[in-house]
């Protein structure tokens, strides 16, 4: 008998400040409808100088915890590619930041964007061999590139968190899943630099190319069939990526790419990334809290996902709504999260942008900047050190 699993629960958080890509556009001279309709961005989420991927993670987080406990919660999967240390986990902080059971598995997963499903994924396996437990996946992340490159418009910092369980309160996922990997050189980061490396063109080839490779996979191994599903949530380095895959797929399925039949599948997952920027791993997610939010009831309904980390990895797979989920949404907490943002100026987003710790093992203290619930105090012999507010 096959048993139920899915998101039982999701959460997410985001930095303290924002920049409205009018500001970008007044500094470097560009058409605003560069930003606005071409990439289909408006503001990006900036962290405090006291936040990161961790402080983001237990805000996200800790509203599940309050709601559900932790008694059942035997993993904790935190997956990103903003990673703090070469070694440790960065959930390792966040279960200490929510007081979590040392009774605990707590792993960081990494491939780019994609890791936050293969997190999912892992949660699912873990409950199928112990329907008992509950897994608490987070994915958290802050996109950075340099300063006046093409990739800064795109930039964005959130966390999401789910709660992955037995009879999901929120959406059931699905087997089979359309799996596809290619080795190519789209997007990277190498140890020995703060930012990523870009080729814009090439990513956006391979992103279409993984899509094609995930639905022929996810079609192979006997998955729904396109007309089946109410929406799609696609991974969203820039909300128009969204559009641009969809019509892909759609293409590739011999189907009409009608305007208005791709604003219906897709329009409403885009509301949250475009005004929080990238968030790599948190992005499909954020989709699928932006489309559970504001959708007429999706009760039984069906809802595509394609998760895509550049390098690269991919994911296709569905998950069904399940009844009385609205009961369990965070719309007034999700909505407040993005609204409370102070606006920062191009200068101090760029002095945000360029901080970084001294490396030589010293005591630094972080300017109190957040006013989210968990802050990172400084370092101190090369230890992060973090504080609930």
């Amino acid at each position: 008998m096959s048993i139920s699993i899915g998101i039982h629960d999701l959460s997410f958080a985001t930095g303290e400040f924002v920049l409205p890509h009018t500001a970008l556009a007044d500094y470097n001279g560009t058409e605003i409808g560069k930003y606005h309709v071409g990439i289909g961005q408006r503001s990006m989420s900036i962290p405090a100088a006291d936040e990161d991927i961790v402080t983001l993670a237990a805000t996200a987080a800790a509203p599940i915890i309050a709601r559900h406990g932790s008694d059942r919660i035997r993993t904790v999967v935190f997956a990103t590619e903003s990673s703090i240390d070469q070694a440790k986990s960065a959930g390792v902080y966040v279960h200490s930041l929510l007081g979590l059971p040392s009774a605990t598995r707590v792993v960081e997963l990494k491939q780019a964007c994609y890791g936050a499903t293969a997190a999912l994924q892992f949660a699912i396996g873990l409950i199928r061999r112990d329907p008992a437990q509950q897994v608490l996946v987070i994915a958290s992340d802050v996109s950075k590139y340099e300063l006046d490159s093409p990739g800064e418009a795109t930039q964005g910092a959130a966390a999401v968190a789910m709660l992955v369980s037995l009879d999901p309160a929120l959406v059931r996922i699905e087997d089979p899943s359309g799996l596809f990997t290619a080795d190519v050189m789209d997007f990277w980061r190498p140890n020995y630099l703060n930012t990523a490396l870009v080729d814009g063109h090439e990513s956006i080839n391979a992103y279409l190319q993984a899509v094609e490779g995930t639905w022929k996979d996810y079609n192979e191994q006997g998955g729904r069939g396109l007309e089946e599903f109410a929406a799609f949530c696609y991974h969203q380095p820039f909300t128009k990526m969204a559009y641009k895959a969809h019509r892909h797929l759609l293409n590739y399925c011999g189907k009409d790419t009608d305007k208005d039949d791709i604003a219906q599948a897709i329009g409403l997952t885009t509301a949250y990334n475009t005004v929080i920027g990238n968030s790599y791993t948190a992005s499909v997610y954020l989709g699928l809290s932006a489309l559970l939010d504001q959708s007429d009831d999706l009760t039984g309904k069906s809802i595509g996902f394609l998760s895509y980390g550049s390098g690269s990895v991919a994911e296709f797979f569905a998950g069904t709504v399940t009844a009385g989920y609205r009961d369990q949404l965070r719309t007034e907490a999700n909505q407040e999260a993005i609204a409370r943002r102070k606006p920062v100026d191009y200068a101090g987003y760029r002095d945000l942008h360029e901080r970084s710790f001294p490396t030589d093992g010293g005591d630094y203290a972080t300017e109190q900047q957040t006013t989210g619930p968990f802050r990172l105090a400084g370092i101190s012999g090369h230890k992060r050190i973090y504080q609930a507010r």
